[in-house]
């Protein structure tokens, strides 16, 4: 049912993806959200001098979607190793040859996937919060927990505070500076996530396959790594880490913080930016304007930058597909 049916929502324009400078993002969200997560992300002030010049697919994981009625009880979720193979599909029909990775938690080993399956269509890769390895015994006797919890009871506090747990980390029981987060993000689980739907996401990440040992050998690309040290993912993305061509990644470890697009998107901003640089995009960013990306970043996204609005700007137009074996249906939203 699902093979290369992906829903994607674009972001900006297609007709500037062969522009030199310009970059065009592959995205893809993590368990307990959808792609509304990123695109908050990538609305923050700090990120401006990469949005206004770059273009983004988002990918929506089968039955993730907003208001998603129930996925059918006959069908059959993808692996995980299925999903990084079917997004050259999103490429493929929308005419783009080659695309930067951006994922988090189980979207960034969506991409890993993907980087080693299809590395000539993949220019590099930032992956936020991410894991190799499979799930271990604690994690696995959790998830069966909350994915028979989410089937026969929907939304409930054990699976939120699981879900909480997995994108804030350890620093969620002490910390007041982000209860305003933590509460947006509980809402928009029980309005948007269908309970059964994220039952077949969470499982299909319990039972991922062990991809550390191919990292160093398949992973062509430049990679970033992203945690944070209060993140529950801290150990793993630093296990991750230690499995990579070392000459082709980096890992960015931002201290005091569980989730860094959320906390710190000032930082994360930067460090994109630069990473983009050093693959040969977004060249057309000056040094003054990093700089004021930097300044605007001091204070993590709480306010816009003085010199030039979003507003002034053309706003990125807003599609959504349907990419299917037999072609795409496109919807303007």
């Amino acid at each position: 049912m699902f093979q290369c049916g992906q829903n994607v929502i674009l972001q900006g324009d297609l007709g500037i993806k062969d522009t030199q400078g310009h970059c065009v993002f592959l995205t893809v969200h993590d368990m307990g959200s959808n792609h509304t997560s990123i695109m908050k992300f990538i609305d923050q002030p700090t990120m401006f001098q990469i949005s206004s010049r770059s273009v983004f697919l988002h990918v929506v994981l089968p039955g993730q979607e907003p208001g998603a009625v129930d996925l059918e009880e006959d069908s059959h979720f993808p692996k995980m190793q299925e999903l990084g193979g079917d997004l050259v599909c999103v490429l493929d029909q929308l005419k783009v040859k080659l695309v930067v990775g951006l994922g988090e938690g189980a979207g960034a080993n969506i991409l890993a996937r993907f980087g080693m399956l299809h590395p000539s269509r993949c220019l590099g890769l930032v992956l936020v919060h991410p894991t190799s390895t499979t799930a271990g015994v604690m994690e696995h006797f959790k998830d069966k927990i909350i994915s028979w919890k989410l089937e026969n009871l929907g939304h409930n506090p054990t699976a939120e505070q699981y879900l909480v747990f997995h994108k804030f980390g350890d620093r969620v029981m002490v910390a007041r500076d982000k209860e305003g987060a933590m509460e947006e993000f509980k809402d928009k689980l029980h309005e948007e996530i269908n309970p059964k739907n994220l039952k077949c996401y969470v499982e299909s990440f319990m039972n991922r396959t062990d991809i550390s040992s191919q990292l160093e050998e398949n992973l062509k690309c430049d990679t970033m790594l992203v945690v944070g040290d209060k993140s529950s993912f801290l150990h793993t993305t630093e296990t991750m880490y230690q499995h990579m061509d070392k000459t082709k990644t980096s890992i960015l470890r931002i201290d005091d913080v569980g989730d860094v697009l959320v906390e710190s998107p000032g930082k994360v901003s930067q460090s994109l930016l630069l990473f983009c640089q050093g693959i040969g995009l977004l060249t057309s960013v000056s040094s003054l304007d990093r700089m004021r990306t930097i300044s605007t970043g001091s204070s993590d996204g709480a306010r816009r930058p003085s010199l030039m609005s979003m507003e002034e700007y053309d706003k990125p137009n807003m599609k959504r597909f349907s990419i299917g074996g037999r072609g795409e249906k496109m919807e303007e939203t």
